[in-house]
């Protein structure tokens, strides 16, 4: 058996970031930057209002109540036409830019306008600057906006558009192609014959990749036939940039996926020290120049999620453009709410818990009882992994460190 760090190392190192490519605002959503994005304008590209009110000169309402004529107003998107002069005022709309000879904003609330309609009574004085914004007070044109390595959110999508960057380079989405293999895999909806299983893998997988921020290819059930399988792989590593499939890398596992692997890619068949998920195939088919990553995950359901969570997901995450960093999911230390034992075996366990907020501030788990590599459901109602190290297991109180796959 090998430490789950040394298995990690052999396949990060060999997952090459995809090339980048320029890409415009409307796709860059989820995408990681390849490079630093600089800003071509100032936000504000203007002085101008940030509430509706007067636009005044300060030193008129030093004293008041003031009653101050109104010589105009003024819309957002609008051009000023009119000029604040001593003991006028300019009726503005949040936006609008500012006339020339005004210096502060009194917002609408410490005003009354008076029946003639052609005076305002301002209440409050206001110092030089209040209720203005500034060109280039969000932004100056030249700044950085983002580096790279970033991956773009939708606050980001708005920050670019506001700027006016409309491509940017960034790494593209993973092209992720997912299927499973066994004549005794069946998904048409129908009633089970004797022998036969719902496939469950698959479907699971296409949107672990998808929530990886990879863009998953479904290449279906393949039957128990190498000929077809040979077909499917290498016609997946001619179509997409990795491949993952599950069942057929255990040891002592003689079927089509492990003869066919052997054949056509170059694999490494690792036994890791682990629990579940200790069977972990990692290989690269070669299609033309290109070398397509292949990710064996284990056949039983729990195995496979663990497996894609702990090694599959992190490296399609860098083929992305993710630093390390990034590419992981976060990890947390947590305090144990009850006792859990165990034999030592050489291997880490990853239990599957349930972590929440506790009144004492600290983040708690609860274990969840079902933890054999066939209780996908059981999965499906946590929210993280706890590690367990070698040996006797861990008492309740105690603190441990798990990886968080959901809000907590």
């Amino acid at each position: 058996m090998i430490p789950l760090e040394d298995a990690r190392q052999r396949v990060l190192s060999r997952c090459v970031r995809l090339a980048p490519t320029s890409v415009g605002i409307d796709d860059l959503y989820g995408l990681v930057l390849a490079a630093e994005v600089s800003s071509p304008e100032s936000v504000p590209p203007f002085d101008n209002t940030a509430v509706d009110g007067y636009a005044v000169c300060s030193a008129d309402i030093s004293a008041p109540p003031v009653t101050l004529r109104v010589v105009g107003e003024l819309a957002a998107g609008a051009a000023p036409d009119v000029v604040v002069q001593a003991g006028t005022a300019v009726r503005i709309m949040t936006g609008a830019p500012l006339p020339i000879g005004c210096d502060a904003i009194v917002m609408v609330e410490d005003t009354e306008r008076l029946s003639d309609g052609g005076d305002v009574k301002v209440s409050v004085a206001v110092p030089v600057g209040a209720g203005i914004r500034r060109a280039g007070s969000d932004i100056t044109k030249g700044d950085v906006l983002f580096d790279a390595g970033v991956e773009v959110n939708a606050a980001m999508v708005g920050v670019l558009s506001s700027c006016n960057v409309r491509v940017a380079s960034a790494h593209p989405r993973p092209r992720v192609a997912v299927l499973s293999t066994g004549d005794e895999l069946v998904d048409d909806g129908g009633p089970l014959r004797l022998g036969q299983i719902r496939e469950s893998n698959r479907t699971m997988l296409l949107r672990l990749v998808a929530e990886a921020g990879c863009t998953p290819v479904d290449y279906g059930i393949i039957r128990d036939d190498e000929s077809a399988l040979e077909h499917a792989l290498r016609a997946a590593a001619s179509q997409c940039d990795a491949i993952v499939t599950s069942g057929g890398v255990s040891m002592g596992d003689f079927d089509v996926v492990k003869m066919v692997l052997s054949r056509i890619a170059d694999m490494e068949w690792m036994q890791i020290a682990m629990k579940p998920a200790k069977p972990f195939a990692f290989g690269e088919i070669v299609d033309s120049e290109r070398r397509v990553p292949v990710f064996g995950l284990p056949g039983n359901p729990v195995s496979s999620f663990v497996s894609f969570e702990l090694l599959a997901r992190p490296a399609l995450r860098m083929m992305a453009g993710h630093p390390r960093a990034t590419a992981f999911r976060s990890t947390a230390t947590v305090v144990v709410d009850s006792d859990i034992r165990r034999k030592s075996d050489g291997k880490v366990h990853f239990d599957r818990v349930f972590a929440y907020w506790h009144e004492d501030g600290r983040l708690h788990v609860r274990r969840n009882d079902a933890q054999a590599s066939h209780q996908l459901s059981a999965s499906a109602r946590t929210n993280a992994l706890l590690e367990v190290p070698d040996g006797n297991g861990l008492s309740a109180g105690e603190s441990a460190r798990a990886l968080l796959f959901g809000p907590a």
